[in-house]
């Protein structure tokens, strides 16, 4: 992250609000580059940044020491190789407080990590607030698996009692399920906030053998989860139907991006049917309720119709491996 951290740090610090009214701690998750080096030069000059230099435990772990750490009335968490634009946490933290809210959510856009971050510009919109409680919000909205397009009150946070898993990947996605299943009150400020940048040389996008299968095992994981998160919640909700067709789109597709990982790993074809079988006891396939608003399109129809035959998947992928080794 050495590259990018000095993008991320700026942008946190070029904001319109006071330097002592918020901190930013750095949690140094035992890199081998220069990161740790870097983020020290930062906190020489500015008196709000703290670091935590730890052995390496990953993601989930290294999100959850900084969480013990904070101080701050709301927590938000951001990847060193993004960033946030200049002068939006004021009006973030003005609409938290003014409409006192578990969860905010915003805008994200996404670019690739050679284009200069100056050349994407705010697409902002001024859109009436809705507060509502989180299992109204999911009925309402194609919401993200990940935690940086939100901010959460702290209190709030700790309260739930809900923590990133540690030592898996997807560590986000369970909880930012679980987060706005129980929060009270939250609501989407249609305000450009963060960039994802994409690096090629992201741990998701990491193809080693190795690395591969556990993001596969991972995903299992997490549509298994996400089966105990849909039982939990209250069925006199009014919101209950139509937020249960949510979360089974989105634990189906955890299925379904599995196997679009699967033809591209080494795992051997035989052990899918019983992967298969195991989805099938959580109604999490066939994928009867993946396509829709939230993911449609020729692809998405085409590999779903493979993945739904059982007798299809076989050939498939021995077709699509033979093609993959010679093009990647």
């Amino acid at each position: 992250m050495e590259r990018y951290l000095p993008d991320c740090l700026d942008s946190l610090i070029q904001q319109d609000i006071p330097i002592n009214d918020y901190e930013i701690i750095v949690v140094n998750d035992g890199s081998q580059d220069s990161t740790l080096e870097i983020a020290m030069g930062y906190q020489k000059k500015f008196s709000n940044i703290h670091i935590i230099d730890k052995k390496n435990a990953g993601v989930g772990a290294a999100r959850n020491t900084g969480l013990d750490k904070a101080r701050g009335t709301y927590v938000y968490f951001l990847d060193p190789d993004d960033f946030i634009l200049e002068n939006v946490l004021g009006i973030l933290l003005k609409t938290l407080d003014e409409y006192q809210l578990d969860i905010l959510t915003f805008n994200t856009q996404t670019f690739k990590s050679r284009m200069s971050s100056k050349a994407i510009r705010p697409k902002n919109k001024s859109t009436p607030i809705n507060v509502v409680d989180g299992i109204t919000y999911i009925s309402q909205n194609k919401y993200r698996n990940e935690v940086w397009w939100f901010i959460t009150n702290r209190e709030f946070l700790l309260k739930s009692e809900i923590r990133f898993l540690e030592g898996r990947w997807m560590e986000d996605a369970i909880l930012t399920a679980k987060l706005f299943c129980v929060a009270r009150r939250m609501t989407h400020l249609d305000i450009d906030v963060h960039r994802y940048r994409i690096v090629p040389t992201s741990a998701m996008r990491n193809k080693s053998p190795k690395h591969y299968k556990k993001v596969i095992y991972d995903n299992a994981s997490v549509a298994r989860e996400f089966q105990d998160l849909m039982e939990s919640l209250p069925k006199t909700h009014e919101a209950y139907s139509k937020a249960c067709q949510r979360l089974k789109t989105r634990q189906q597709s955890f299925v379904f991006f599995l196997m679009v990982r699967l033809m591209k790993s080494d795992i051997s074809i035989h052990s899918i049917p019983q992967m298969l079988s195991s989805f099938k006891e959580i109604d999490a396939y066939p994928l009867n309720r993946f396509l829709g608003p939230d993911y449609h399109g020729i692809r998405y129809s085409f590999l779903v119709f493979i993945f739904n035959n059982k007798s299809l998947i076989n050939p498939f992928f021995k077709v699509f491996r033979i093609f993959y080794t010679f093009v990647r």
